[in-house]
C-alpha cells in the first residue's frame, strides 16, 4: 500500500512539474524516429535522457535546418529531466527575448532573469529563426552569463555557431554566449530532411532532388 502511496505521489508529482515546464505538446524520446535521422548520436540521445547532464550543469546544443526534430528532441529530454528530479522551463527564444526585453524596459529585469535562471533546466528553442539587435542580445548574454555553472541549457537552433555573430548582431556578444554555452555541453547535430515534409516527398508531391 505505502509503494502505490509512493508512485501515486510520485505521478503527481511529474505531472504538475510538466504543466509547469509550459511544453506546447507531448512529445517522448521512444517516439523519436532515429532510422529517418541517422545522422543523431542515438547513444549520445539516450545518455542526455538520464539527465546526469543536469547534474553537472552542462549545456546541450541541438543544431539542424527547420524540420528535423530539434524541438521534438528539446521536449523529450525536458520530459526526461522531470522524471529524473529536476525543474524544467520550455520557451521558444522569441518569447524569452521577448520577456527579458519588456521586463528591461519596465525596470524589473532582475526579477525576470532570476525566473529564467531559477529551473535546473532552461529549455530555449528556435534561436536563430530572426536577428537580434544588440541590446536584446547583451540581456541574452546576462542570462547565459547567469546560469553558468550553475544551470544548464538546452537550445536548439537552425544557425551553425559560425553565423552567430549575424544572429547576435555583434561578433563579440556572440563569441562570450559561445563561451559559456560550449564550456562544458553536448552537441547534437540533424542533417537529415524534414520530417514535416517526408510524407509529401513519398506522394510524390516534392522532388527528391530538391
Amino acid at each position: 500500500m505505502l509503494r502505490e502511496e509512493l508512485d501515486a505521489k510520485q505521478k503527481r508529482r511529474i505531472a504538475m512539474a510538466i504543466k509547469i515546464a509550459h511544453f506546447p505538446v507531448v512529445k517522448t524520446v521512444e517516439e523519436f524516429d532515429f532510422k529517418f535521422q541517422p545522422s543523431i548520436d542515438g547513444k549520445l540521445v539516450r545518455e542526455l535522457a538520464t539527465g546526469h547532464f543536469i547534474a553537472h550543469a552542462d549545456n546541450v546544443l541541438v543544431f539542424g535546418p527547420p524540420g528535423v526534430g530539434k524541438t521534438h528532441l528539446a521536449i523529450a529530454l525536458g520530459r526526461t529531466a522531470i522524471e529524473t528530479g529536476h525543474s524544467v522551463l520550455f520557451v521558444t527564444a522569441t518569447a524569452l527575448l521577448a520577456s527579458l526585453s519588456q521586463a528591461h524596459a519596465k525596470g524589473h529585469f532582475g526579477d525576470q532573469l532570476g525566473f529564467f535562471a531559477k529551473p535546473k533546466l532552461l529549455v530555449i528553442d528556435e534561436l536563430g529563426y530572426l536577428p537580434l539587435e544588440r541590446a536584446t542580445a547583451n540581456l541574452f548574454f546576462q542570462l547565459v552569463a547567469k546560469r553558468y555553472e550553475r544551470g544548464s541549457i538546452l537550445l536548439t537552433t537552425n544557425q551553425p555557431v559560425t553565423e552567430w555573430g549575424q544572429v547576435f548582431g555583434d561578433e563579440t556578444i556572440a563569441a562570450a554566449i559561445l563561451d559559456r554555452l560550449l564550456h562544458h555541453s553536448h552537441t547534437l547535430v540533424i542533417k537529415g530532411e524534414s520530417y514535416r515534409l517526408k510524407n509529401k516527398t513519398r506522394a510524390g508531391l516534392l522532388g527528391r532532388d530538391r
